[in-house]
């Protein structure tokens, strides 16, 4: 199989804005499972604000490779090349997103201590999560006319 031209062809500035949020929101869909799941897991525990974020960054970073190797699996892609599709199209846009969100969540006061039962603990997870949204849109959509990010496995649909 041979890879797509990966680069968008007048630069960042011609892709779309929609093109850019649906990168980040699929992005955004494996970051949020392993993101809550480590903050409900950690908040749980009872683990350190430290300890819980780092959970959560971890968890974050499988769940979004897990989506992504999927979807390039499916298009007949060996596994040491989805993975690889994977580390380049999910790094940079994950790290972003865990920066933000979980730099919104330790903000919020009390929201790391809150507790599970808590509309303050939610509240600052939904929140740090669309926060992280907006900000990693454009960051996807600089890498997108690059030929980086997202548009790593965009080349891969439909082959």
């Amino acid at each position: 199989m041979t890879t797509p031209s990966l680069h968008h062809p007048s630069g960042w500035a011609a892709v779309p804005w929609s093109t850019a949020a649906q990168a980040t929101l699929h992005c955004l869909t494996g970051c949020a499972i392993g993101e809550v799941l480590g903050m409900v897991i950690g908040t749980a525990l009872g683990l350190s604000t430290l300890a819980t974020v780092v959970l959560a960054v971890a968890l974050a970073f499988v769940f979004g490779y897990a989506l992504t190797m999927r979807g390039v699996l499916r298009a007949g892609v060996g596994l040491r090349q989805a993975v690889r599709v994977a580390l380049a199209a999910d790094t940079v846009s994950i790290a972003v997103m865990e920066i933000v969100d979980n730099a919104v969540v330790v903000a919020v006061p009390g929201a790391m201590d809150a507790g599970l039962t808590s509309p303050l603990f939610w509240g600052a997870l939904a929140i740090a999560l669309l926060v992280a949204f907006v900000v990693t849109t454009p960051v996807n959509r600089w890498m997108i006319g690059r030929g980086r990010g997202h548009a790593v496995v965009h080349a891969y649909h439909g082959h």
